[in-house]
């Protein structure tokens, strides 16, 4: 019953933090202004506030603190949340923040974090056991440090459309924290601590969720959605190496992601640079609004987080490969035929 209790507190303290955070928005001219500042991935001409984040670190904060034990890897996130908060709001001031050095600090908050004592010790084989990979000195820690950095740029990658980011966030916390429950033997401290991390997380990101609805009243910004995807990357690591759990739950925007990515560099262009060729832009060409793409990302999380939480690990694998190779033929569709599926305008003859 803890862990309702941390939820509902995390939900009820980002919600009440959010109109105070876009009157300091607006205050400190931390906006999202098309005009100002033009680029090819904006999907509406309005200024919005930034700095949702803000607000997200707040409730994360106030209730870690307050329902969670304070061991050494809850220090490291903390630190490393601390870390993304400040160069979001900076991106979120200036907007012209290089993304690779951006980049850079989202590696210094994972470094931070796995300096904590934290690594992947092992994954689960999906042909029965476990694969060990702490045998090699650092091997579980760069691991580590490499997912977190993946998850919190394919999050960061997932809020093109309002109320899209902190839907499959809210999504995936809650099926990493029922994951945890279920690991839970009654006396794990460890696996309650994460299970609260988690719907403290699920509460925050829902807090955010119903002012970024369609039309938003605040934008995540770069500290918003990288702070709510390291919490997922650790909540995935710490629930024990749940990696694919985690994986399949966000099936949608990593294979998006992995896309996007290859298609970049196919293209010769920065991975990190970005453009109009994501899945959700695309599905808006198609005439879809902000409100059905964003239920598409959030029922497509619920079915394939249901999936993780019903199946084995070789049943995992054969569904994400499964969907996954679904998803990626509707992508390629999109990106080359999409134009013949587009809403026609009449004929006017």
């Amino acid at each position: 019953m803890d862990f309702l209790i941390a939820a509902i507190a995390a939900f009820l303290v980002t919600a009440f933090t959010i109109p105070p955070t876009i009157i300091f928005a607006k205050k400190f001219n931390l906006l999202d202004n098309p005009k100002l500042r033009p680029h090819p991935a904006h999907t509406q001409q309005r200024i919005v506030p930034r700095a949702g984040g803000l607000a997200i670190f707040i409730g994360l904060l106030a209730t870690i603190l307050l329902f969670t034990s304070l061991d050494k890897s809850t220090i490291g996130i903390l630190a490393s949340l601390t870390i993304l908060l400040v160069i979001g709001l900076l991106d979120d001031r200036y907007q012209n923040l290089s993304p690779y050095f951006r980049l850079i600090s989202q590696f210094a908050a994972a470094i931070i974090f796995v300096l904590s004592g934290v690594g992947i010790n092992f994954i689960t084989n999906p042909l029965g056991g476990i694969i060990r990979l702490d045998a090699i000195e650092i091997l579980p820690q760069v691991l580590a440090v490499i997912w977190i950095v993946w998850i919190m740029n394919m999050i960061n990658w997932s809020k093109g459309v309002d109320g899209q980011m902190p839907g499959i966030v809210t999504v995936s916390a809650i099926v990493l924290g029922v994951l945890s429950l279920k690991l839970n033997s009654g006396s794990d401290l460890a696996q309650a601590n994460v299970a609260k991390l988690a719907f403290i997380t699920a509460g925050t990101s829902l807090g955010l969720l119903i002012f970024n609805w369609h039309p938003a009243k605040i934008f995540p910004g770069f500290s918003g959605s990288t702070i709510l995807g390291f919490m997922i990357a650790v909540l995935a690591i710490l629930s024990g190496a749940k990696l694919a759990t985690a994986g399949l739950a966000l099936l949608i925007p990593a294979t998006d992601f992995a896309y996007t990515f290859t298609r970049r560099l196919l293209q010769g262009n920065s991975p990190v640079w970005g453009d109009r060729g994501h899945l959700h832009h695309k599905l808006l060409e198609q005439g879809l609004t902000h409100q059905q793409i964003s239920l598409f990302y959030i029922l497509g999380s619920v079915i394939l987080g249901f999936i993780a939480l019903s199946l084995s690990s070789q049943g995992k694998l054969f569904a994400a490969s499964l969907v996954a190779t679904i998803l990626l033929g509707a992508i390629l569709w999109l990106n080359f035929f999409g134009g013949l599926s587009k809403p026609q305008d009449p004929d006017s003859g």
